[in-house]
């Protein structure tokens, strides 16, 4: 496994963080497998967040951190989600539901937190100051944002550095082989060029969420099969279909499946990338940490990206 220094946490990031959408306390002896099939493999990061399942991921993994120890893994979750009153991305909400979540994981600290949604119509500068309360008490080590404009991840920094206060030590948009026609969930984020030459540029890291594009690669989906909605209205355009001929031709020749050649195209960025994955068996999990192994060049990278009409050599 290879591995990310972010600033503020002692253990690295794992490339590849561990999804806990299938985790919950009432499955402990999967999460149990999961887990100790994870740090096998070199994991060190969990991706929680304080809606997910209505806390059941945090519970559980509260749950395995009490039978395992703490020290073992990096707790990453997640606050600030809108609900049906609207954006929640304000001191009193983040304070409650941080609170919230560190109960339910048993444990007065997470080494990693971020924003899950933003709210623009907040000045970024309330914001920074918020989360530095949090880490003046010891409750986040590192912060990050899910789901912003890298254009306020840059004001949030700007403002921190001219402050004297900690600030955003990655992003976490959707970044995936596939590019998408409109977001998956309403206001999410994903990697533009845009982003991507920013990313290089700050060389901030980035946690990409759907990597593998919601399974657009696992050979499942085709252009006359249009029976998932959600699929088609996201992912489904021409240059998406070459982009899947091209991952095929690439995947052939290095032995190695589409699935797989997506997720090595987000590991092979000219920035340092961690993927969030969700295996729902160790078989599954195992296939990503051979993906993590792939390694490809720019030249790779960029015909596989449509920006290059062949692999120079």
């Amino acid at each position: 496994m290879e591995y990310i220094d972010v600033k503020g946490i002692d253990k690295p990031v794992s490339r590849l963080i561990l999804g806990s959408g299938g985790l919950s306390p009432d499955k402990m002896d999967h999460v149990r497998s999961m887990m100790e099939s994870f740090i096998k493999l070199g994991g060190t990061t969990v991706d929680l967040a304080y809606i997910y399942g209505g806390g059941a991921c945090e519970k559980a993994i509260g749950l395995w951190m009490q039978e395992n120890g703490r020290d073992r893994i990096n707790v990453w979750t997640k606050g600030a989600h809108h609900d049906a009153n609207g954006p929640r991305v304000n001191r009193e909400a983040i304070h409650e539901e941080l609170m919230i979540s560190l109960e339910r994981l048993q444990t007065d600290h997470v080494d990693l937190y971020a924003l899950h949604r933003d709210d623009p119509s907040v000045q970024v500068g309330e914001i920074v100051e918020a989360l530095n309360e949090h880490i003046e008490a010891g409750r986040m080590k590192a912060i990050g944002a899910s789901n912003w404009t890298h254009q306020r991840l840059q004001e949030a920094n700007d403002y921190a550095a001219s402050h004297g206060l900690v600030g955003f030590a990655f992003n976490s948009p959707n970044l995936s082989l596939a590019k998408t026609n409109e977001p998956y969930w309403k206001d999410c984020v994903s990697a533009d060029s845009d982003t991507l030459a920013w990313h290089e540029r700050s060389q901030l890291p980035l946690f990409s969420w759907s990597s593998q594009a919601r399974g657009f690669f696992s050979g499942r989906f085709s252009p006359d099969d249009r029976s998932d909605a959600d699929m088609v209205r996201v992912f489904y355009n021409d240059a998406n279909w070459e982009r899947l001929k091209r991952a095929n031709q690439m995947a052939k020749d290095k032995g190695v499946s589409a699935i797989q050649l997506s997720l090595a195209y987000v590991l092979n960025q000219p920035f340092p990338t961690a993927a969030l994955i969700g295996p729902a068996n160790t078989e599954e999990l195992q296939s990503c940490y051979e993906a993590s192994q792939i390694k490809l060049s720019r030249a790779e990278i960029d015909w596989l990206d449509l920006t290059a009409d062949k692999v120079q050599r």
